[in-house]
């Protein structure tokens, strides 16, 4: 068994033994938490006209329940990831987890429209304190080489796998319970991952004197925040209009004063420096394009099922189970043909994989089967997910000294979820302008037929860029 290693420094003399980490327990609990958070990035699709029907939520409001997680959980990452290097990444992720779950238990006993969207923007809090704890947990636990990549392997797999069972999760709860339970059903599964962590997690951390960098984490998650609105905004109000104009502009603003201050302040959230490393700069570039592609495939596909072929909720989950199959399958084989042709290429072979299920799924029509319309174009498109995501995700976390462990965890995660989040209200305005209002299944299926083009699309410009900006060979920082 590997032997597990941390850069834990006592604070005090003791005449016990430390207590020995077990390392398939640290990588349990790690592979627990990312489930969760992923799982409520996806959980929700099928159960949308559920809730819209239950709470009166209009088109947009539907996108924000998905958004206002999102944009939360990437907007705030970088904050934690900086905190679990500074304050402990036991402590971190318990911390983040505690949020998650009392927030998934005020989602589901949300009684408006605006109570719902609120909850859903605290466990994107939560989740962004988590996350980055989860793969830093797991990275100091694992000594880099083969293991570390099996293990980040396995890492990527049961996220990927989060994402992928929230179809079939969402909609066995919806049919068989309510809307409710998708996030109600966090509870329990919090409070045992919770117990479990406290129990096997040791705790961790890089004592190097800094402080948490507050403003820019806020100047970052308004910025995305308003960016994203004056996208959702084009599709009522137009490219032109004042009320999509002044939010984009506000939005770009934002961006622009966080790398501003981030150039300048002593101890900074996001660290430039980072970004003079190629390997992270262009695995982070490559995971935002990637992202704003992939995030949006399980939302469009759940939406189609249901509303163009007439699925169920639990038919939609059930539809998309053998995708959630293949995006597992393609993270674990990732390791290992990372050991046998790097994994640049296997970052440009998946994302080619990818592109092509989502150029197939563009093909859709409102008379569509199953094994055309959904299951071939769903397993090429999550297989190519999985085989993109581990070789990057251990590019990115393998620039840096031990000590911003999770800050680069924090990055990676952030690139793939605010990618992502840009690119569901990016998607669905353009599914929108296509559509025109329409409600009939012919209107709809080219509405979504067109953002799975665009996305097709923007997989293909980020196979270029892998191609032109990956490293051949891994490089560290000075």
């Amino acid at each position: 068994m590997v032997q597990p290693h941390t850069d834990t420094e006592p604070t005090r003399a003791s005449s016990r033994p430390p207590r020995p980490t077990r390392t398939w327990a640290v990588v349990l609990a790690a592979c627990a938490g990312q489930f969760l958070v992923v799982l409520d990035v996806s959980v929700v699709n099928v159960a949308l006209p559920s809730m819209r029907a239950d709470l009166g939520l209009s088109a947009i409001g539907l996108q924000w329940v998905v958004n206002a997680y999102s944009i939360a959980f990437a907007g705030f990452m970088l904050l934690g990831g900086r905190a679990a290097d500074l304050f402990g990444r036991k402590r971190t992720f318990l911390t983040g987890l505690g949020l998650f779950t009392a927030a998934s238990l005020a989602g589901g006993l949300a009684q408006e429209d605006w109570h719902l969207l609120a909850a859903r923007a605290v466990q994107g809090l939560g989740a962004a304190v988590l996350a980055p704890a989860t793969l830093t947990i797991l990275t100091s636990a694992v000594p880099e080489g083969p293991a570390r990549a099996r293990a980040i392997g396995t890492w990527s797999a049961v996220g990927a796998g989060g994402g992928a069972a929230g179809g079939l999760v969402g909609g066995v709860l919806t049919d068989a319970l309510s809307w409710r339970w998708v996030l109600l059903i966090n509870v329990p599964v919090g409070a045992l991952v919770l117990a479990g962590a406290a129990l096997w997690l040791v705790e961790s951390h890089s004592r190097d004197g800094r402080r948490l960098d507050l403003p820019g984490a806020l100047l970052v998650t308004a910025g995305l925040a308003t960016l994203a609105y004056g996208i959702v905004q084009t599709e009522a109000e137009g490219w032109a209009a004042a009320a999509t104009l002044v939010p984009l502009t506000v939005g770009l603003v934002l961006l622009g004063v966080f790398v501003a201050v981030e150039a300048r302040t002593g101890a900074p959230l996001m660290p430039l420096k980072f970004f003079r490393v190629r390997a992270v700069s262009a695995a982070n570039a490559a995971m935002f394009v990637n992202g704003s592609a992939m995030f949006s495939m399980w939302f469009f596909m759940t939406l189609y099922a249901q509303n163009v072929l007439g699925y169920t909720p639990l038919g939609a989950g059930l539809a998309l189970v053998p995708s959630s199959l293949s995006v597992v399958l393609g993270s674990k084989l990732a390791p290992r043909l990372m050991a046998g042709v790097g994994a640049r290429r296997v970052a440009i072979t998946g994302t080619l994989v990818a592109a092509g299920g989502m150029a197939w799924q563009s093909t859709m029509s409102a008379e569509g089967t199953y094994l055309t319309a959904i299951l071939g174009p769903g397993v090429l498109m999550m297989a190519g997910a999985g085989l993109a995501s581990t070789p990057l995700a251990s590019l990115a976390t393998s620039g840096g000294e031990p000590g911003d462990a999770g800050l680069l965890s924090g990055l990676i995660n952030t690139s793939r979820t605010m990618g992502g989040a840009l690119g569901l209200a990016v998607l669905s305005t353009v599914a929108a302008s296509r559509t025109a209002g329409g409600a009939e299944a012919q209107a709809l299926t080219a509405g979504y037929a067109l953002a799975f083009r665009v996305g097709a699309g923007a997989l293909l410009a980020g196979v270029v860029l892998m191609l032109v900006w990956l490293p051949r060979h891994r490089e560290k920082q000075a």
